[in-house]
């Protein structure tokens, strides 16, 4: 989430290099928050029936489809193990259903806002020429190898990135919500088209499941490359919105 321009400071032997916007570094933090929180309740609530079904209905009398093979927090799920898990799931699902319209309202302000300011065709959607599985995997190729070097920047996404940010924000995300507010009863009771799609409100779990699992693929190799590139100038890029920079060269301005 790209959003570069320079500003000048006092000193004329810094200048301050402007990587996210406003929008951006509070949406993106905001999300951290709300996605910790999400997970850490979804884990408990998985907690009380880890198994997994498709179609609208499924208990302990039923095949799961994936079946964790972890402790339950409740005594009549079926799990071979001589024990229950403490019952966390009032806590749980309040935080869960609280931290999901955090995630909700940031994602409408985020989506509201970049398309405003043309941050998603200028800085998410890929480059035309820039597409090409050759393209996206020398880029990888070359991420992996080593961490940046000194000086070794850019203020744009690569292909890779733009691809990846585009199947989160677009696929991940809007899919996630979806398939959280499917296994709404009311949210049933209401817009019963919406659940019938998927296949019904046990499909909407386990498809809610998974697609938490590539989210969280995603936040680990997210974390990977912005060690790479680089942690702490990263982090406080999206803190601070940039990094001043000392020109230690004698070449003369250049206006573009």
């Amino acid at each position: 989430m790209c959003y570069s321009a320079r500003v000048e400071v006092d000193s004329p032997m810094e200048e301050k290099t402007l990587r996210h916007s406003a929008l951006v570094r509070v949406t993106h933090w905001l999300t951290v928050v709300a996605f910790a929180a999400l997970l850490v309740s979804g884990a408990e609530i998985v907690i009380s029936h880890p198994r997994f079904y498709w179609g609208e209905t499924g208990n302990v009398n039923m095949q799961p489809w994936i079946n964790l093979h972890i402790p339950s927090s409740r005594e009549s799920v079926p799990t071979g193990y001589g024990y229950t898990m403490p019952d966390q799931n009032g806590w749980s699902r309040a935080l869960h259903f609280q931290s999901a319209w955090l995630l909700v309202l940031t994602a409408l302000a985020y989506g509201i806002g970049s398309a405003k300011n043309g941050h998603f065709w200028r800085d998410i959607f890929p480059a035309s020429g820039k597409r090409s599985l050759r393209a996206m995997w020398d880029v990888v190729r070359r991420s992996l190898k080593r961490k940046a070097a000194d000086g070794e920047d850019t203020h744009e996404y690569n292909a890779m990135q733009r691809v990846t940010y585009s199947v989160v924000i677009f696929v991940l995300f809007p899919l996630i919500i979806w398939t959280g507010l499917a296994m709404s009863p009311s949210f049933n009771a209401a817009f019963p088209f919406f659940v019938n799609v998927l296949g019904g409100r046990q499909t909407a779990r386990t498809l809610h499941f998974l697609d938490t699992i590539l989210l969280v693929v995603f936040l680990v190799v997210h974390v990977w490359m912005v060690y790479l590139a680089g942690f702490r100038k990263r982090v406080w890029a999206m803190i601070a919105g940039g990094e001043k920079e000392a020109d230690v060269t004698a070449l003369p301005e250049v206006q573009g």
